[in-house]
């Protein structure tokens, strides 16, 4: 797959996606034939085991790339003190996907604030090459474009680390009518969406609309650009969640379609068509 950025949504496998991936011996290898990159959610909640990530890197193309968070343990419950070794540990784990690697998502709680800078900075010094990271923030003080906002985007440009781009504005401006918005508002974050220029690789995590066709309107400052990224050569990575994943693709899709028609040329998506399961009753 030759695509000039990396598209993806946070998982690569869903009930509602059965049908519009192509055929493939697994989830993973259907969904790598359309997608070049997925985030790693899962190692958020649980490690997962040398031998998965063996099978996972048998399951992708080279060209693919997986953006793996984090442990909680590391990033929420220690606040990256003393983790060396649980860092390390992660790591050797992986190690046989090192190839299709992209920066890890090191997503920092709310609890972590501009006091615990230095902490952040000794951990991502210390992460072993080839190893990157890309660093999401939620403590309200690295938004209000103060002394603390600047000491972080400050200390990511001298490590030369995106600051992760999360716009959940889309999603907050649904009425929560549905329980799967309802929850999602409730889980995700409602922070302002700031840009870090860079010369490293921008990621952004949007949060979709749960009308597909409301999300044209919040995509449309993306489409200019994540355009111009790309034509400066740096590779950005966009992820496409919704309240439903389940409806990740047609986001995903129509985000893409909107790309195309600033940069013509660029192949769609290879997705089957969405067909509605029927109901019981």
């Amino acid at each position: 797959m030759t695509r000039p950025y990396f598209l993806g949504c946070p998982q690569w496998q869903h009930p509602g996606w059965n049908g519009r991936l192509p055929a493939g011996e697994s989830p993973l290898e259907r969904y790598s034939r359309v997608f070049n990159s997925v985030e790693g959610n899962t190692s958020f909640y649980a490690t997962p085991s040398r031998k998965q990530c063996e099978q996972w890197r048998a399951q992708v193309p080279e060209d693919f790339r997986f953006l793996f968070k984090f442990p909680r343990q590391i990033t929420h419950d220690r606040l990256l003190k003393g983790v060396d070794g649980q860092a390390r540990a992660f790591l050797d784990v992986l190690a046989p996907l090192a190839d299709v690697l992209g920066p890890f998502l090191l997503q920092l709680p709310a609890a972590f604030g501009p006091e615990r800078l230095e902490d952040l900075w000794r951990f991502v010094e210390a992460l072993p090459a080839p190893f990157a990271c890309t660093v999401e923030v939620r403590h309200r003080d690295f938004f209000a474009k103060g002394e603390a906002e600047r000491a972080l985007n400050r200390g990511l440009r001298e490590r030369n680390l995106a600051r992760v781009c999360f716009d959940s504005r889309a999603l907050f401006a649904a009425s929560a009518e549905d329980a799967a918005t309802r929850e999602a508002q409730r889980k995700k974050p409602r922070l302002p969406v700031h840009v870090l220029p860079g010369d490293t690789s921008p990621v952004i995590r949007y949060v979709g609309h749960p009308d597909l066709q409301a999300n044209r309107a919040f995509l449309a400052p993306w489409v200019e650009r994540v355009a111009n990224w790309i034509a400066a050569g740096e590779g950005p990575y966009v992820f496409i969640h919704m309240p439903d994943n389940g409806d990740a693709l047609a986001l995903a899709a129509l985000w893409h379609d909107m790309l195309a028609e600033r940069l013509p040329g660029l192949a769609p998506l290879a997705l089957g068509r969405q067909v509605k399961q029927p109901g019981l009753f």
